[in-house]
């Protein structure tokens, strides 16, 4: 066994976020010398059941092996139906276990790829639930970097406490870019109120849910939003209203004492 090789096939399958597990039956199926092998990973997100097939092939000119793919077939908690997917691995930036789940579940993630030049670029990755390619695999559509979606502006529009702090800010960046439906507090009204929100780069802007889960509508939360300003607007030329009144009292008592003063001549 070529233990260089198995200790990087070691790493390589740690990363790309399936733990330490399976290091002894790496190690025993590269001992047997056999053309190609396969390991199997069992993972819970929530209450969504995965079973992930990591897939190895020997080199036809030497003693090194290669992790080509994995192949992940989930079942969601509510669903009889199970979904498959395989991931391509490559010397770059791998797409971990978690960011695969994500993107089976239809959210998407943030990656920086290389190009057939050797050149890295970023883009966020959704898989196209319309389109399969020749193997039965969802396509994935890129969103580029000039595409011009700016995850931070799009969260500047909404009114997000963490966004107050710049560790949860970039702890909340880093959770949205892998793909995460990420748990966030919103202010409204002088309130709190629980919500959760993914990235959108398709349509430049996030999604986002309610405390039980419910999609909540873009010109919704622009309404509350919106009727929050009006709200407050409201409020201050009440009071501005009502400052007014109270300093155009005197006068008009004055005006009063004078025109009595006058009748009693």
């Amino acid at each position: 066994m070529n233990q260089k090789n198995f200790e990087y096939l070691r790493d390589q399958v740690k990363f790309t976020g399936f733990g330490e597990g399976a290091e002894n039956d790496l190690r025993e199926k590269m001992r047997q010398q056999v053309p190609e092998f396969q390991l199997f990973h069992h993972a819970k997100f929530g209450n969504d059941a995965a079973v992930a097939v990591l897939q190895f092939k020997k080199s036809d000119q030497s003693d090194m092996y290669f992790f080509n793919r994995y192949e992940v077939a989930l079942k969601p908690e509510h669903s009889q139906d199970r979904m498959k997917q395989t991931f391509y691995i490559n010397r770059g930036n791998n797409i971990t276990l978690k960011e695969a789940y994500n993107l089976m579940n239809a959210r998407a993630v943030n990656k920086d790829l290389t190009n057939k030049e050797g050149q890295v670029y970023n883009a966020w990755l959704q898989l196209d639930f319309k389109q399969t390619d020749g193997n039965s695999n969802y396509k994935i559509k890129q969103f580029h970097q000039n595409y011009g979606y700016n995850l931070e502006q799009a969260l500047a529009k909404h009114p997000i406490k963490e966004l107050g702090n710049e560790q949860d800010k970039s702890r909340l960046l880093e959770s949205l870019q892998k793909g995460n439906r990420q748990a966030v507090t919103f202010l409204h009204n002088g309130s709190e109120q629980k919500h959760f929100i993914e990235a959108n780069p398709r349509f430049k802007s996030i999604n986002i849910y309610d405390g039980n889960m419910q999609r909540v509508r873009q010109s919704q939360r622009e309404e509350e939003t919106t009727g929050q300003s009006l709200k407050q607007e409201s409020k201050k030329e009440k009071q501005e209203q009502a400052a007014g009144c109270e300093e155009e009292k005197p006068a008009a008592k004055q005006r009063t004492i004078r025109k009595g003063r006058s009748i009693g001549a």
